[in-house]
């Protein structure tokens, strides 16, 4: 149970303070915004060192080491993409009227380098630890990919709830993307397959013979846990904002994106900036919308 609680708490604490350290950044100047990406990135080398160094260390200590690693290189990609450096070819607000795949082509444009480089760094992490005995980073790394490319197919289809509290000036025209409608049968399939894997997750931890897989299977259950709790946020009408109240600017107009008449859709913070999602209905109200990711 000591295993357990420990794995818990740390997931929890990084999933909450690393957000709350990339919406702090996100909005800093661009100078420091650019100071900030490079230790990210210097540091995100150093985690994918440390993934190969600890890949054959099958200990509880070994299994926070792979999941941290997992995590700062998952937020050194959101990173990017918040900070406007890797996002996409487009990078301006929709075209008012467009629906369908005409819409769709434009959301992916926003995005599409982004994208392409989670999926080479999701390649290049499998790659370097093929075989490895400790595999937590690599898992926790699919659990966030996975989980945000279920968020975006949701939104896509539609969910309820959105805000602007998350989206940073220079990637507001994000805003005109995004949608809301009611969720569906979609979204309780997903969310349902989620959860099966949740159980799936957590039955091995709880069964578990050796302390490194209850630690492993923990932190990896607990993540999940969280996506889904996200998802759950799409269509809740539930104040997340407030848990990062204290990385958010006291201006509100500070993350109001430019969208006159312009569709909202709600994303989830790992992921919520992901704008590939459209709706077959426009609205003025841009008061809510919101980005991932966070690293969550």
């Amino acid at each position: 149970m000591g295993s357990v609680a420990i794995a818990i708490s740390f997931a929890l604490f990084v999933w909450w303070f690393s957000t709350g350290l990339i919406l702090i950044l996100v909005r800093a100047p661009g100078p420091w915004r650019a100071i900030g990406m490079v230790a990210m990135t210097v540091l995100a080398g150093l985690c994918a060192w440390g993934l190969v160094a600890t890949r054959d260390t099958m200990t509880p200590a070994g299994a926070l080491a792979g999941f941290t690693y997992a995590i700062v290189i998952w937020g050194w990609l959101e990173a990017s993409f918040l900070f406007g450096y890797v996002t996409g070819t487009r990078r301006e607000a929709a075209t008012p009227g467009r629906q369908g795949i005409a819409r769709f082509r434009q959301a992916l444009a926003t995005l599409c380098w982004h994208e392409l480089a989670i999926l080479a760094t999701g390649i290049g992490l499998i790659a370097l630890n093929w075989g490895a005995a400790n595999s937590v980073g690599t898992w926790t790394y699919l659990v966030l990919w996975l989980m945000r490319i279920s968020a975006k197919l949701n939104l896509f289809v539609g969910v309820p709830n959105a805000t602007t509290e998350f989206l940073p000036r220079h990637i507001a025209y994000l805003g005109t993307y995004f949608a809301r409608r009611r969720a569906g049968l979609f979204f309780m399939a997903t969310v349902t397959a989620a959860s099966l894997c949740f159980g799936i997750t957590l039955h091995a931890a709880a069964t578990a013979s050796d302390p490194y897989t209850t630690m492993a299977m923990s932190l990896v259950a607990t993540l999940l846990a969280l996506a889904i709790v996200e998802h759950w946020f799409m269509v809740l009408p539930l104040p997340d904002a407030a848990l990062w109240r204290w990385a958010l600017p006291a201006d509100p107009a500070e993350s109001m994106p430019p969208a006159a008449g312009a569709t909202v859709v709600t994303l989830p913070r790992l992921r919520r900036t992901d704008p590939t999602l459209t709706d077959t209905a426009a609205t003025p109200d841009t008061r809510k919308a919101s980005m991932p990711g966070r690293p969550r």
